[in-house]
């Protein structure tokens, strides 16, 4: 902050005479300095929304982070230090272990079939509510900047994007169930972001996080200078590190060098692969491509240096909100959309159940109203929608359906009210059938009509090494028997796996025609092209001076160089001249 010119000490009374001190703050510009007026006056007005600021990763691996994991060997300072203020959730999942159905669910908080989610190429209607809808109708200027993976319609409640994605928003990525089971469409995952993880000068992906940081801390910078009566904001930030390719630039690369970075805990040879993860292992072209110890730690270190930058975008906005004086009136949510195995039990990527490809952090974060505490119950990214309705004062339409359950009871220490149970649905690329996750309290259960059922005590078995359907407990333990029947016959009643299949197929089948008939001819992109117009940016003749004034400086100052916060009380320097 400026000095106050009237506390600098006063010049020699004999060489030169004393200059009369200014006068004090006057917040009404244009009127007589002989009043003084509060330039923060406090009125009884009805308590302010808070703003919400949601930042996301993309394939962040929820056990490999320090704040769920002390042995961690990747560096997130200021990601430790928002979960030191935060309620963290310990056990949160992902409604669908893929970018764009988990998206999707998070941000309707309906599971994926509900609302048609099937792949990264569905097209959600523009009639499902999210809660940019929600937020909206309760007065926040809904904000995207970064990757959401939309199809078809680009804003889905948003009513501000600031950039495009990273992936395409059409048909292009469309799987094939009617394909041999170890058929690869050129567009799946492969081996080359393991053989080739190591540094990088710059990459798209650097190219687009880099567009994103900037446009979002320029929307904060421009919403704090609005002035009065401007709208609370709910603005997204979503990242697409640490996501594969597996590099990243020096600096990052450069935190871990001398560590030697850990291999994965668990290694199961090919052959002895449930059915889903040796397909996964033949679409993703792994199978027969054995990895060397060093080609693991590669990838590895340039996934720890990814999420090291995550990081480092993490810390500048919280420190922008800080800066803006934004910190007490913000609740900071941070999550993401999947995992990424990582090399465990020989898999990479995502697109599995187990515990690096689905769980997911979870972090909400408002000092002031909740206090910080750790949260063990099973919950899901499905909970967002609800929890923003009850954080803004609002509730999800009775009428509508919602999958989702609001975190409050959690995040106001009530857990004994809150719930403990997920679920999750997957019929993306690598199954051929639809994959279902019930997760409740220390049970994961998966099912698949293609093969067969698996059932995991976490609690007794973390690592995920004992199959229970597979070793004969589900027959020969009174109580695991008991659970598995329990949740099969839960998983029938839940799901029609043979409609389901049959509208995968079906909408496979036409969104595979239509694809192929837009690229023929003139191609129409569905892409979102963010306005940037130059004639409205900086000091331009017909923008009113008042709104020169804003932009010119933040924090204001009077005509002494004396902040003022958002008070324009006299010109600002450079506002609207040289």
């Amino acid at each position: 902050m400026s000095p106050d010119i009237n506390s600098l000490p006063g010049a020699d009374s004999s060489s030169s005479p004393t200059p009369p001190p200014p006068p004090p703050i006057n917040t009404t510009r244009g009127a007589s300095n002989g009043h003084s007026h509060n330039p923060f006056p406090n009125h009884n007005h009805a308590e302010k929304q808070p703003n919400i600021l949601y930042i996301m990763a993309d394939q962040l691996a929820a056990p490999l982070l320090r704040m769920y994991n002390p042995h961690s060997q990747i560096l997130t300072p200021n990601l430790d230090r928002l979960a030191a203020k935060s309620v963290q959730f310990d056990s949160a999942y992902c409604p669908s272990p893929l970018c764009g159905p988990s998206r999707m669910s998070m941000i309707t908080g309906q599971l994926p079939m509900k609302i048609g989610a099937y792949d990264n190429a569905a097209q959600m209607a523009s009639d499902v509510p999210t809660y940019a809808h929600y937020l909206r109708l309760k007065g926040y200027h809904t904000v995207l900047a970064g990757k959401m993976h939309f199809v078809g319609d680009q804003l889905h409640g948003y009513e501000t994007r600031l950039t495009s994605d990273i992936y395409p928003g059409d048909f292009g990525w469309v799987p094939n169930w009617e394909l041999g089971e170890e058929e690869r469409l050129e567009w799946y995952h492969n081996a080359s972001s393991i053989l080739q993880a190591g540094t990088c000068v710059r990459s798209n992906q650097l190219d687009y996080d880099e567009e994103v940081m900037y446009r979002s801390k320029q929307f904060l910078y421009d919403w704090v200078r609005e002035g009065e009566g401007k709208r609370p904001f709910a603005l997204t930030v979503s990242l697409t590190h640490p996501h594969d390719p597996y590099t990243i630039e020096e600096k990052y690369w450069d935190l871990y060098e001398g560590v030697d970075i850990d291999l994965p805990k668990v290694s199961i040879p090919q052959e002895e692969q449930d059915p889903h993860s040796k397909r996964l292992l033949k679409v993703c072209d792994l199978w027969d491509n054995p990895f060397s110890d060093e080609q693991i730690k590669r990838a590895r270190r340039a996934y720890y240096g990814a999420v090291s930058y995550v990081d480092d975008c993490i810390g500048q906005l919280l420190t922008l909100l800080k800066q803006l004086k934004l910190e007490d009136d913000t609740i900071v949510i941070f999550s993401g959309d999947h995992g990424d195995m990582l090399g465990e039990r020989g898999l990479w990527y995502k697109m599995s159940y187990f515990e690096s490809s689905v769980r997911v952090p979870l972090l909400v974060s408002h000092p002031k109203q909740f206090e910080p505490r750790r949260v063990r119950q099973n919950v899901s990214t499905l909970d967002i929608l609800p929890t923003m309705c009850d954080l803004v004062g609002t509730k999800p339409w009775p009428l509508l359906p919602m999958d989702g359950r609001s975190l409050l009871p959690h995040l106001e220490g009530r857990s004994e009210e809150g719930h403990d149970e997920v679920f999750a649905e997957y019929t993306g690329e690598g199954t051929v059938r639809p994959l279902m996750m019930i997760r409740r309290g220390k049970w994961k259960y998966i099912t698949c009509p293609a093969d067969g059922s698996q059932l995991f005590d976490l609690l007794a078995d973390p690592l995920e090494l004992k199959d229970l359907v597979k070793d004969g407990a589900v027959r020969t333990d009174g109580e695991v028997k008991e659970v598995f029947e329990g949740l099969e016959r839960e998983a029938r009643e839940k799901w029609d796996f043979e409609g389901i299949t049959k509208e995968v197929l079906h909408s496979q089948r036409k969104r595979r025609l239509v694809w192929g008939a837009l690229t023929k001819g003139r191609f129409e992109s569905w892409d979102y092209n963010p306005i940037d117009d130059g004639r409205e940016k900086y000091i331009r003749s017909h923008i009113p001076l008042d709104d020169l004034e804003r932009r010119a400086r933040y924090p204001a100052v009077d005509e002494f160089g004396r902040e003022t916060g958002s008070k324009i009380v006299a010109d600002q320097a450079g506002s609207h001249g040289q």
